[in-house]
């Protein structure tokens, strides 16, 4: 831009108002002084001429030093050796009593020997008794390095870089000790004039337009005869950011095409659900540590739910006590009906598997479903109270052992991880049963996903009112899309940063 009325024709007010003090300023704190502005109308001043080409602007990091509380009490009651020395002059004393007569702490007992040591202030006798030299005197006639520090810093805070030779090693001395000082960073802004700038700011700027055109203007029509601020049309504008899927989203939708790739149906279901089809249709004894308030969230408005099929209902609680039908001694204990209506936040989307086999009339059938579970966990990089989970079963006379691992190897190398694992576990309601385990190459470790197996008579049978091979499986799935985002911490998926939701790139496997 070379035409300096054409700029000063488009000059914002704030732009106006911080002229005047460019030649004479340098910094944006400076300017805010001067001007009278907010930082922000400052700031936002010297962002508008930058765009003008009047001025270059650089950000500026400084430290300022500050007393902190321990500076603040040595303000009014003295240095914590200081008071150690002066109680040294009437004579040799104990440490018991010196940490009385200057109330001093035990921490500050020691570190005060220490200092007045290393300044060959103090003797100490065979007997522990502590005196005062001759150095120690003098010590006591004038104010030390680090107290002179101290109130200057009483006055204003002071900048590390303009720090004087003996004021460099007060604050190294004193920045060793617990809270006397402490120092701030500030992030601001230094600009400097460009030539262009300088024939701006010698500029007439007495001319200026009006700003805006208001309602009476129109009115009265004076705007007729007003001269206005002048547009700049090529000025910078933010950037317009378009809607956006989050990107787990996206993740979700892929690893719903995986399944639906393969011939899967979706289920789908309420997040609060009895205890009945979250634990005890799933042949989940209520003695099971699974079902207590550690690792369980209960809901306590309202408390309970209702138990709809009496049929089934019957066929679960005589599993659960005698494993009648089931060929199997079942859990031996005496089911309780009011344990199985506490309601709960679903704990893994296997519910929707059992309620979904309940109410199948022909298989054989494959579903699928990916959806929210809650657990009482801590929390750490690997592990969410609140998780993505994707829940799978086969209905199918025909299907077996390897079917499963089958569907599962296939489904984690499409999400991007071919090294899967399975190892034999042990789950209420599954048997023959295994864990899957993928590869992380960051944290160079298997993680583990979740179990899967073929469902127990104990449970098929309750549902169906037959026996039928069932395999289902249910890992979390948060854990997978950490190697592709590149996302090393599983709470990253989900903290709603704005810029890293606009900038991550989309799920393409």
């Amino acid at each position: 831009m070379g035409n300096v009325q054409e700029v000063v024709a488009q000059l914002h007010p704030l732009e106006r108002n911080v002229l005047p003090h460019l030649t004479s300023s340098s910094t944006l704190d400076e300017i805010t002084r001067k001007s009278g502005l907010k930082e922000v109308e400052a700031m936002r001043a010297l962002q508008w001429l930058t765009n003008k080409n009047v001025l270059t602007l650089k950000p500026k990091s400084t430290e300022s030093i500050t007393l902190d509380e321990n500076g603040k009490k040595a303000m009014l009651d003295g240095l914590p050796e200081k008071r150690f020395l002066k109680t040294l002059t009437d004579g040799r004393k104990q440490i018991k009593e010196i940490e009385k007569e200057a109330k001093l702490e035990g921490p500050e007992v020691n570190i005060c020997l220490g200092i007045l040591k290393s300044k060959l202030a103090v003797n100490i006798d065979p007997g522990m008794k502590i005196s005062i030299t001759d150095q120690g005197k003098n010590l006591l006639k004038a104010d030390s390095l680090e107290e002179k520090f101290i109130r200057r810093l009483a006055e204003d805070p002071i900048i590390v870089d303009e720090l004087e030779p003996e004021e460099k090693f007060a604050f190294d001395n004193l920045k060793k000790r617990k809270k006397i000082i402490k120092v701030v960073k500030k992030n601001s802004w230094t600009y400097a004039l460009t030539d262009f700038g300088r024939e701006v700011c010698n500029a007439d700027l007495s001319d200026a337009g009006a700003d805006k055109l208001t309602p009476d203007m129109l009115k009265k029509g004076t705007w007729k005869k007003k001269k206005f601020r002048a547009y700049d049309v090529k000025a910078r504008v933010p950037a317009a950011k378009g809607g956006k899927t989050h990107f787990v989203t996206d993740a979700i939708r892929y690893a719903k095409r995986i399944w639906m790739d393969m011939g899967f149906e979706e289920m789908d279901g309420d997040i609060i659900n009895t205890s009945f089809w979250n634990f005890d249709a799933l042949f989940t004894a209520q003695d099971h540590p699974v079902r207590e308030l550690q690792d369980t969230f209960y809901l306590k408005t309202p408390a309970n739910g209702k138990i709809v099929d009496p049929k089934i209902k019957k066929r679960v609680k005589d599993a659960h006590e005698t494993g009648k039908g089931c060929k199997s001694p079942g859990w031996q204990y005496k089911w309780n009906e009011d344990d199985a209506k506490k309601n709960v936040l679903r704990t893994h989307t296997t519910v929707l598997s059992a309620q979904y086999c309940a109410k199948l009339d022909n298989p054989p059938k494959k579903y699928f479903a990916v959806g929210r579970c809650y657990r009482n966990e801590a929390i750490d990089w690997s592990h969410l109270c609140e998780f993505n989970q994707t829940d799978g079963i086969v209905i199918d006379p025909d299907a077996d052992f390897r079917h499963l691992l089958g569907y599962l190897k296939q489904f984690f190398t499409k999400m991007g991880f071919p090294e899967v694992r399975f190892r034999p576990a042990f789950f209420p309601y599954t048997e023959p049963s295994v864990e899957m385990d993928v590869y992380h190459p960051v944290h160079k470790k298997w993680i583990e996903l979740g179990g899967a197996g073929i469902f127990r008579p104990e449970m098929v049978i309750p549902l169906f009112g037959k026996w039928i091979p069932v395999l289902a499986w249910g890992p979390g799935i948060d854990r997978t899309f950490m190697e592709y985002y590149g996302i090393n911490d599983l709470r990253d998926l989900y903290k709603n940063d704005l810029k890293q939701i606009r900038e991550m790139k989309k799920w393409m496997r």
